[in-house]
């Protein structure tokens, strides 16, 4: 009952998959273990580790949110595994804060007005596998970042440039959220993410960036860049991405998308080209094998042709397509032929309706 509670507490700190699941499985280990008593953390023995004042210790979890700190409390618990200070008025992490926290595997510190992380303030984390940075005043990531690292959000800060030194070693790297935040394609150099094998994941929305970030690593699955300034997918946006299954390219201003782009992601199952400036459908979407889902609604298509989603004849499309969607779109709906759907799995897939 008691981890059940101190999860509800730091749900707030994830919003995005993956890696929700498994967040806390080091605390409910340690209780099924017995291990870990409440009482340890409040022992009145002197030599022993103390709560911090005003935060709560339970689990090795430590949770000092909504207090309106100024600065990391001293003195933490040697064991903890995880860190919660969401929720403050922290302005700067400094060498030495998280001293003695070699156990520590998750770092919360969203919503606080950090600006400035000093070179050498995560090097005491050994094992940290996850850094919640979001909502802050940063204007580019901290460098020494722990080489146990998996998971990184970032998201509304300030920043602007990423470079390569950033995530040098970083190769147990899975998942990066920096969307929301004043970055331009000019401030992302090449190779940024190139070194980071693992990395499966990546969501860089609401930026101001024009083109998809290339040199992206071939492990990516899933690649989200809606909400951006992007206006054209080219023949090599997505080369080298062999391992795609979701591309989420929404709410931009993509007005052509070119023939053979999507080869290059050939495990494709989901394409979000909704709310951009398309005049007709990708091309090479009957070929594909896998891609079963398409969102073009919103664009400026105005025409559908029998052959823009399936194959020539019947049965030759491994995949049948579960959701397309086509409504808000100047096309005559009631003129598109019924074959063009032949390689659709049922009838409620398809979404048209009136262009307004």
């Amino acid at each position: 009952m008691k981890a059940t509670i101190i999860f509800l507490l730091l749900v707030p700190a994830c919003w995005a998959k993956p890696f929700q699941t498994g967040l806390f499985d080091f605390m409910l280990e340690d209780e099924a273990s017995g291990d870990v008593s409440t009482e340890r953390f409040l022992s009145p023995d002197p030599m022993g580790p103390i709560c911090p004042f005003r935060c709560q210790c339970h689990l090795r979890v430590v949770q000092c949110s909504d207090l309106g700190l100024e600065s990391v409390p001293k003195d933490l618990p040697p064991d903890t595994t995880l860190l919660d200070l969401q929720n403050n008025k922290i302005t700067e992490i400094k060498d030495g804060d998280f001293k003695n926290l070699k156990d520590l595997h998750a770092l919360i510190l969203v919503n606080n007005k950090i600006s400035k992380i000093s070179p050498g303030a995560f090097t005491p984390l050994v094992k940290l596998e996850r850094l919640y940075l979001s909502k802050n005043q940063l204007k580019e990531l901290p460098i020494k970042m722990p080489k146990s690292l998996q998971e990184l959000r970032a998201h509304e800060n300030e920043i602007t440039k990423l470079k390569p030194a950033v995530f040098e070693g970083l190769n147990q790297m899975i998942v990066i959220e920096l969307g929301t935040n004043p970055l331009k394609s000019t401030g992302i150099e090449k190779r940024t993410f190139s070194g980071m094998k693992k990395l499966s994941y990546i969501r860089i929305s609401d930026t101001n960036i024009t083109s998809i970030p290339q040199d992206l690593p071939p492990s990516l699955t899933e690649l989200h860049l809606d909400g951006n300034k992007i206006t054209k997918v080219d023949v090599n946006s997505l080369k080298g991405l062999a391992s795609l299954t979701k591309l989420g390219l929404s709410f931009n201003s993509i007005s052509a998308v070119e023939n053979g782009s999507l080869a290059h992601a050939p495990r494709l199952r989901e394409l979000h080209l909704d709310n951009n400036k398309l005049i007709k459908v990708p091309g090479g979407l009957a070929e594909h094998k896998y891609i079963q889902v398409v969102y073009l609604h919103n664009n400026n298509i105005s025409n559908v042709g029998s052959n823009d989603f399936c194959p020539p004849g019947y049965n030759t499309k491994k995949a049948s397509y579960s959701g397309v969607s086509l409504f808000s779109n100047p096309v005559r709906y009631w003129e598109i032929q019924p074959s063009t759907f032949r390689c659709v799995y049922e009838r409620s897939a398809i979404q048209l309706g009136n262009y307004k």
